[in-house]
């Protein structure tokens, strides 16, 4: 288990048998998945923030299309009908045209056509900023759904074991977890679509993903919160020795590698 200040009171523990700390795992493929599809883009498409970009692009097109329909009203072969309606809807899907630099015709009175020109200008203004402000958003959608560190975890679907270390810190963190009685009630929820992310200790995912999750789960992010792992004794037991000398043999002749590496793969642990 985890040697901590606190257990130390109540228990005596062996030499480290591994350094690691907790670490964070994720369903297989979620680091793909994070860009955004069709159905991201719809919601981004309708937000608020794209809403009003939208209401801003009506408004500034309403207000040209009266002054080009007062305006061109008066030549003898103008563009838009001399009635209000559908006048002022002809004048309107013109600026629209302009917004998107494809104008159904073109005025014919030179005030009309100098408005035009200004209207040019703002068209490509405005839609440069709206294609920065939809990528911008884009991109922090993206990275918004990405899953590398605790940092990434709030609003997230967090799962920990109970009355953990891992559980302790999440609650420290400020993130909302899940906390199931077993890790193993974690790793299905993952499997079920259940959980975003798994937080627990680093060996146990290693194993984890190395073994029966192998092609269901992948680690994300690096080692934190580090930690020492060891056998918890009785106090003032005499097999807290016997188990000292066992450990730094194995490390001495290399068998503690080669232990490590059986159990948890190729990745470093430590």
């Amino acid at each position: 288990m985890s040697i901590t200040a606190e257990r130390a009171q109540s228990y005596d523990f062996s030499q480290p048998t591994l350094n690691a700390g907790m670490q964070i795992a994720v369903p297989a493929g979620a680091a793909e998945r994070t860009s955004p599809g069709l159905i991201d883009f719809l919601k981004l498409l309708f937000s608020k923030s794209i809403l009003v970009w939208l209401g801003a692009a009506l408004v500034l097109t309403v207000i040209p299309a009266h002054i080009i329909w007062l305006v061109e009203r008066g030549h003898s072969d103008s563009m838009v009908s001399k009635s209000y309606f559908p006048g002022i809807f002809q004048a309107f899907g013109w600026g629209l045209g302009m917004l998107a630099a494809a104008p159904d015709d073109a005025p014919r009175h030179w005030m009309a056509r100098g408005m035009a020109v200004v209207w040019a200008f703002v068209s490509i203004i405005f839609v440069a900023y709206y294609t920065a402000t939809l990528t911008a958003n884009l991109t922090v959608e993206k990275f918004d759904n990405q899953i590398t560190s605790p940092s990434h975890l709030f609003g997230k679907k967090v799962c920990t074991v109970a009355k953990t270390t891992s559980a302790n810190f999440l609650r420290t963190l400020g993130v909302k977890t899940d906390d199931a009685p077993s890790i193993d009630l974690c790793f299905n929820g993952i499997r079920d679509h259940k959980f975003d992310a798994v937080v627990y200790d680093a060996p146990v995912l290693r194993y984890h993903v190395a073994n029966d999750g192998a092609g269901l789960m992948e680690l994300a992010g690096p080692i934190f919160q580090t930690e020492d792992y060891g056998i918890a004794f009785k106090n003032g037991s005499d097999l807290r020795k016997q188990a000292d000398e066992a450990l730094l043999s194995m490390r001495e002749d290399g068998t503690y590698e080669l232990i490590k590496q059986k159990w948890f793969g190729s990745g470093e642990s430590e």
